[in-house]
């Protein structure tokens, strides 16, 4: 959390409102409690003080307590989701105590009685749901861990959308897991929380640690809690979900009850995946290859941002999921080439899907936010939008007529959770949401007008009370005219309402019989007299009420159409769900068009065979630039049968190694999430782990250097990697001496050979390694190549067999605008040592720095100079002066 949980003054003598304060307080001590009073939400205390200081808006104090003023500030309630995403983002949980009457109903009960208030929901990282709050293309998930007899259980939800999943795995897998979810908050029982190394595990995903009471989480108490969130009597339904899936599965159901206040959501049956089913990536391998997001932790830059061609936040969403987490099954895999493919090769019917798609809502979180009380109109707006869409999508897949062949699975499933015929009460509820729903649609429901005409005859007419009153009143006007043959009009003031009023004279009529059984007299003042009708108290009555019973009947037409929506949840999510696959599928295939990807080679084997490959996200950078990029193939057999499955990388800094590394690395995710690949060919037997280690960085947090750092991430890929897995290294050993670093590189490259056995780009500068080749079975050389040219050094960006002859240093720091002095000297050192094979003990005789720093060019005067040593001030007009110095400002 953002800081300790303060300690709430004492509650004694504490008037009736701040009563209700600390009552709401001391049942969230650990939230920021927002209390509403009329238009705003009001922080006081502590609570104030940590607010205002977070927000940056202004403390004051309201009243005293306890012989001291009372802290206080306070945000518009119009305003407030601003307010709330700041303090979320800051790490802060925020109770909303809300107004739960209107302030006229509690002087029903007395002049000295208080709007009563509750605890409507708590706001915290993992739990967010409105628009306003949320990255609408990036998932907003809620994570929990369990460990029972040994074995692990991660389960999510992610509550904008229903999604719930569980998985078991070991201990070790546990960081590779959670990263995959990159969740925003993660619930751990507090026994795990305090093992140290379980707890560094968890702040290595990010995301807010929340820990738990471990009793919520034993078998029973999870279970029960379970039950009552799906609203079943057994778990049966939900196949045999592990003791540890179960525990983890009860602590969201836990956090749930406390957060949402008694609410529902709608949540789909908990999708169960399992340690074998997709990729491990552990979080400093997602880091280094910017998977997700750049390192400045933006999409820009990142593999999803190079890639995501998807039209809707839905279809986003699935894609960065699907990145997240590869698969490991080649069926599967093919199953969404498949769909792919399809779309490649139908580009016509692509762009309208694409056209159709751009129109549809998110269902999903609108649906969320309706089930949990959240929603508005124009929620229900994107069901009817979105399920309308579906349609349109299903027209297109049929009409005019079937097409032939069918699309392949993936597609064919998603059309039907789309087509209306294939859910008959879903067709039903977009029936009665296209006849009942207006077109302009407001955000809240307390607006109003979100109710068509002709849906509800007695809305209607007290729509058209309130919105023509005068008009009503006119007509009532003219005809009480007729009947009493008195002139006279109908007024209004806010003591007495509406009133019939005519002069003195001429009301004596009305006073006398028979017009005074319909003209009751309520005032006379000095020039006129003032009556009423029962027809007309009854007018001014109904008018007074109409604007209340008006939106009455609307908040109870929302909640009756709001109800229908969360009975045919599962099919809005199913339909959410197909819209999706459908965007992503065209999409990859839209961004495969513009970049001629191909579908890669996916199989069980373990060899990695990439042709003229590039590197997605460079390539983007460099074309946009304007430049070509230079594709390279990489080739290794994790068998040892057709090669090798560990090359050796060397070359020059700058030659494009780490691009190289890396952009292998995202085709094994790219192939194995289902999309096709920036190469010619790709053969990929799937691989179950992924390693990168590029680039250098320090852990300052928990006291851990670069080289640390380096280690500790190298140790984690040889004790986990498997002869599945891909393996990136660069420049391992380079953190410490010379020859610790090369002897730290040489057992690394042999244990990955020979205990590891696994696929494997190990890049290094030092050359020594070379040898490896003739002395291990499966080991290469590759190198980036670069040639000196009339003293420049270039680089040609292109991979070959054997190793570099050199590195080229010297040069690259000649490039990168080291002073020419200090590269003349480097040049001279680097000759002595490769004399001398390195020995240090031969550099004492070298001339100082500064001795061997190169004198200054000699060169004659400059034409400007010898102009300007020409001129003689003294016998020059001031205008013969001006052109000599515009003469000499030429000859510059």
């Amino acid at each position: 959390m953002n800081a300790q949980t303060p300690a709430l003054p004492d509650a004694a003598g504490a008037t009736p409102v701040m009563a209700q304060f600390f009552e709401a307080k001391s049942r969230q001590p650990d939230a920021l409690v927002f209390f509403r009073m009329g238009d705003f939400y009001e922080l006081f205390f502590e609570d104030a003080e940590r607010a205002s200081a977070a927000l940056g808006i202004t403390l004051t104090a309201r009243g005293n307590h306890g012989g001291a003023p009372i802290p206080m500030c306070g945000v518009p309630v119009h305003a407030a989701e601003a307010y709330l995403a700041k303090l979320i983002r800051s790490g802060f949980k925020v109770a909303v105590c809300e107004q739960m009457e209107d302030p006229a109903e509690a002087k029903k009960r007395g002049g000295k009685s208080i709007v009563r208030r509750d605890v409507v929901r708590v706001v915290t990282p993992g739990t967010l749901t409105e628009d306003g709050l949320l990255d609408a293309r990036g998932s907003n998930r809620l994570a929990a861990v369990a460990v029972r007899a040994g074995a692990a259980a991660v389960a999510s939800v992610e509550l904008s959308t229903g999604e719930v999943e569980c998985m078991t795995l070991s201990r070790d897998g546990l960081a590779s897991a959670l990263a995959s979810l990159g969740p925003s908050e993660i619930l751990v029982p507090d026994r795990l929380f305090a093992d140290e190394t379980l707890r560094e595990t968890f702040k290595s995903v990010g995301g807010l640690i929340q820990p738990m009471a471990s009793a919520l989480a034993e078998p029973a108490a999870a279970e029960a809690r379970l039950k009552r969130l799906y609203g079943v009597d057994t778990l049966d339904g939900f196949g045999e979900l592990s003791g540890a899936e179960v525990s983890a599965l009860g602590l969201i159901a836990a956090h749930l009850e406390t957060t949402q206040a008694g609410r529902l959501p709608a949540l789909t049956a908990p999708r169960r995946a399992g340690e074998a089913d997709v990729m491990a990536i552990d979080p400093a391998t997602r880091t280094s290859l910017e998977i997700e997001k750049s390192l400045s932790g933006g999409r820009d830059g990142s593999l999803l941002g190079a890639i995501d061609r998807t039209i809707t936040a839905p279809g986003a969403r699935m894609l960065a999921a699907r990145l997240a987490r590869p698969l490991l099954d080649p069926a599967a895999i093919d199953a969404r080439l498949d769909a792919v493919e399809w779309f490649c090769e139908r580009r016509p019917l692509r762009q309208k899907l694409r056209e159709t798609l751009r129109r549809m809502g998110d269902m999903a979180r609108a649906l969320s936010r309706l089930a949990l009380g959240r929603g508005g109109p124009r929620d229900l707006g994107y069901l009817r939008d979105g399920l309308a869409g579906g349609e349109v999508i299903a027209d297109l897949f049929t009409h005019p007529e079937p097409l032939d062949p069918p699309p392949p699975a993936e597609i064919a499933r998603a059309l039907a959770a789309l087509h209306p015929l294939a859910h008959a009460e879903l067709a039903e509820f977009r029936r009665m949401l296209d006849e009942g729903l207006g077109t302009e649609l407001p955000a809240q429901t307390r607006d109003g007008g979100f109710v068509a005409p002709g849906v509800r005859a007695e809305l209607d007419q007290a729509r058209a009370l309130r919105d023509d009153s005068r008009k009503v009143i006119l007509q009532l006007e003219a005809r009480l005219q007729a009947e009493s043959g008195v002139a006279l009009k109908v007024r209004h003031n806010a003591v007495l309402g509406y009133f019939v009023e005519t002069t003195a004279k001429a009301a004596e009529p009305l006073m006398a019989p028979p017009l005074n059984a319909v003209f009751i007299h309520r005032q006379t003042l000095a020039n006129q007299v003032r009556f009423t009708t029962v027809e007309l108290a009854e007018l001014d009555a109904r008018i007074a009420q109409a604007a209340e019973r008006a939106l009455a009947m609307e908040v109870a037409t929302f909640e009756a159409w709001r109800e229908a929506a969360i009975a045919v949840a599962a099919a809005i999510q199913a339909a959410a769900h197909g819209a999706a696959a459908l965007d992503v599928a065209a999409g990859i295939a839209e961004w495969a068009d513009d970049v001629g990807a191909s579908r890669p080679l996916i199989d069980r084997s373990t060899v990695f065979e990439a042709e003229a490959a590039r590197h997605p996200v460079v390539e983007a950078a460099v074309k946009r630039a304007g430049n070509p990029f230079t594709p390279n193939d990489c080739r290794l057999d994790g068998a040892g049968v057709a090669g090798a499955r560990l090359s050796i990388v060397t070359g020059p800094n700058m030659a494009g190694k780490s691009t190289f590394l890396r952009q292998n690395a995202l085709l094994a995710v790219l192939a194995q999430a289902g999309c096709f690949v920036p190469a010619r060919r790709l053969r990929l037997g799937v691989v179950d782990r992924l390693f990168s280690r590029v680039g250098a960085g320090d852990d300052l947090a928990r006291g851990r250097s670069t080289f640390m750092a380096e280690m500790v991430e190298t140790a984690a890929i040889l004790t986990q990697a498997t002869p599945r897995s891909l393996v990136i290294l660069d420049e391992i050993g380079r953190g410490t001496a010379t020859y610790d670093g090369l002897a730290i590189a040489w057992a690394c490259a042999e244990a990955l050979h020979e205990t590891n056995r696994c696929r494997g780009l190990f890049a290094t500068h030092y050359h020594e390694l070379a040898v490896l080749e003739g002395r291990l079975a499966f080991v290469a050389n590759l190198s980036l190549k670069a040639k000196e040219w009339n003293g420049e050094l270039i680089f040609l960006h292109e991979a070959g067999p054997g190793p570099a002859d050199r590195s080229y240093g010297v040069q690259v720091a000649k490039l990168a605008g080291v002073p020419p002095a200090v590269v003349v000297r480097a040049r001279e050192v680097l000759d002595r040592l490769e004399r001398e094979a390195g020995a240090p003990a031969h550099l004492d005789d070298l001339p100082l720095f500064a001795a061997s720093a190169p004198e200054p060019e000699r060169r004659g005067p400059s034409a400007a100079e010898t102009a300007l040593r020409d001129l003689d001030p003294d016998s020059m007009s001031p205008r013969e002066a001006m052109d000599a110095l515009y003469r000499l400002k030429g000859l510059l």
